[in-house]
């Protein structure tokens, strides 16, 4: 080896022990397994928004791909599961058809769990069985609106800080008494759990884990691209005041 390259390799070597978060920032791998939690009642904009942003990721900034998981490979409609909850009997219920099941769903390194009217939903024990198993094997478990409560039911959030959709504050944070709400922020992050506010705010917190794991410079890039004013302060919650939410 030459002296230029020993010199080359001993300065890396000794800026790496000076900083050792420099070191582990290097050794991080972006994630390439992303998968989204469907169920009867979801919230359209709280899986669309964040997948357009990662969309742009897939094409533009690295490999990554998707699994859409349900119960059963069944179309999944955001119909609510009552007739209470569709007062009007609108048919505006678009479906979407999920890749995978419970059963066969791969490893993956993100999980994406929406909100919606089916959070409120009874008989969601296999869903929560399942958030419950697959948790302990990825890098991220990002929630948006009030799929924390689902999160929450499985006891996952206890001990951690998390937020959710302000304007169903109070029959959301009564599914974890052991959770430390946010209650005035756009997103929270307690290690490697993401919890964002209502329906728009899953868009705000995706850029944010956009720049994290594949760099500012692509995540401004991205919000430029959707023509969205990405709000890239996390305690940034008008919504709080709005629906009277108080800490």
């Amino acid at each position: 080896m030459s002296l230029k390259g020993s010199l080359t390799r001993a300065l890396i070597h000794g800026l790496l022990c000076l900083y050792p978060a420099v070191a582990a920032q290097a050794q991080v791998t972006p994630p390439t397994n992303y998968g989204v939690l469907l169920f009867r009642g979801y919230e359209l904009l709280d899986v669309f928004g964040p997948l357009e942003a990662l969309s742009l990721v897939a094409r533009q900034f690295d490999k990554i791909d998707l699994h859409l998981i349900a119960e059963s490979l069944d179309p999944v409609t955001i119909a609510p599961q009552t007739a209470a909850m569709n007062s009007f009997n609108s048919t505006f219920s678009p479906t979407i058809n999920p890749t995978h099941t419970f059963a066969d769903a791969p490893d993956l390194d993100v999980l994406i769990v929406p909100g919606g009217m089916g959070t409120r939903a009874p008989n969601m024990t296999t869903t929560l069985d399942y958030i419950t198993e697959t948790y302990p094997k990825l890098q991220y478990l990002l929630t948006v609106c009030t799929g924390s409560t689902l999160v929450a039911k499985t006891g996952i959030l206890d001990g951690k800080r998390a937020t959710t959709n302000k304007a169903s504050w109070d029959s959301v944070i009564t599914n974890g008494p052991n959770v430390d709400w946010v209650p005035e922020a756009r997103w929270v992050v307690d290690g490697n759990i993401w919890s964002s506010s209502g329906i728009s705010a899953g868009i705000d917190a995706t850029l944010a884990f956009i720049a994290e794991s594949y760099g500012k410079e692509n995540a401004t890039l991205i919000s430029d691209q959707m023509e969205y004013e990405w709000h890239e302060d996390s305690s940034w919650d008008p919504y709080a005041g709005r629906w009277g939410v108080k800490g």
